[in-house]
């Protein structure tokens, strides 16, 4: 297991490089200058905005600004904001809770729902509650986010009157009362993504667990007199895990980046809007910054999902 975890730690690094280097190079050939609105100021002069450049090293060839890049971020040392005028690690520090609270909630969410619900759809296919289930994952991955977004604000907003529309990172309020109001205004943005990702998630479920339900050992397992119970959960669900695990690995990481339309809907002080923000203001540090970590994510988490496939299934060594 060691040798295999330092292999992989080790294939990694350069296809992070790589990886850094296509995001940097696409970054910097771009269209579009950080300081482009100080040319349109007449009461700037044309100094201060070559100056900036200067001093941000932007009209150095892209070779050289790369290298400095990696050497900055092999120190720590993520940059600054062109529009902020702050380290981008704080900037993605002041928006880091907000994410992790409202998508990894709206994840969990979907995890707790499809587990459920795809593994008794299996159980019992082609009836009622299946049939129900099927149709609601459906309708439910076919609908976008930024529609039900919309009628979730119409009906719980506006009709009825019990939920913000509008995400407050400023609560003024103390103790149980603050906790009550983060969990109003963080209801139906989790919702709304919680049950989006459950409608995939479910079917996905099902079909792994129909495949192994019907496979010969959890026939023998029945045969021998084991409870249906003990054998759906210890015998079919830990095999039928392993491609599930394979798509909850991959979609985790876009907790940080891939709710982008939610965010914008709800007005989500998160990483996905300020990855909107800092792209339209052509805020270069800040987007390296959250498409390296996303692909940071995407590279650990395929890690975490291969181990995971070890504890799952005995018959995977690691060697």
């Amino acid at each position: 297991m060691h040798r295999y975890l330092i292999r992989r730690l080790l294939i990694s690094i350069p296809v992070l490089l790589g990886i850094s280097m296509v995001l940097f190079s696409v970054l910097a050939l771009a269209p579009g200058d950080p300081f482009g609105e100080l040319a349109q100021n007449p009461n700037i002069p044309p100094e201060v905005r070559m100056n900036l450049r200067k001093q941000f090293g932007l009209d150095d060839p892209v070779l050289v600004r790369y290298l400095r890049w990696v050497s900055s971020m092999l120190k720590g040392d993520w940059g600054y904001s062109f529009v902020s005028r702050i380290p981008v690690e704080e900037l993605i520090r002041q928006r880091l809770l907000t994410t992790l609270y409202v998508l990894g909630s709206a994840y969990l969410l979907a995890i707790m729902v499809a587990l459920p619900v795809g593994i008794v759809s299996a159980i019992k296919p082609y009836s009622l509650f299946d049939q129900v289930a099927t149709t609601f994952a459906f309708i439910g991955y076919s609908l976008p986010t930024f529609f039900t977004g919309l009628l979730f604000i119409l009906v719980f907003s506006i009709y009825l009157d019990w939920l913000p529309f509008i995400y407050s990172s400023t609560i003024e309020a103390t103790g149980w009362a603050w906790v009550k109001e983060h969990l109003r205004q963080g209801a139906m943005p989790i919702t709304v993504l919680g049950l989006f990702q459950a409608a995939s998630l479910t079917r996905f479920v099902r079909a792994s667990m129909l495949e192994v339900v019907h496979q010969d050992f959890i026939t023998t397992a029945r045969a021998k007199g084991l409870a249906e119970r003990g054998t759906i959960l210890k015998h079919a669900l830990r095999n039928a895990l392993i491609p599930v695990v394979t798509v909850v690995a991959l979609q985790i990481p876009t907790i940080f980046t891939g709710a982008v339309i939610t965010e914008q809907i709800f007005r989500v002080p998160g990483i996905g809007s300020l990855l909107i923000t800092s792209i339209e203001s052509t805020d270069t540090p800040v987007v390296m910054a959250i498409t390296f970590v996303y692909s940071v994510l995407v590279v650990l988490f395929n890690l975490i999902a291969d181990i995971i496939y070890g504890v799952l299934d005995p018959r995977i060594t690691y060697s």
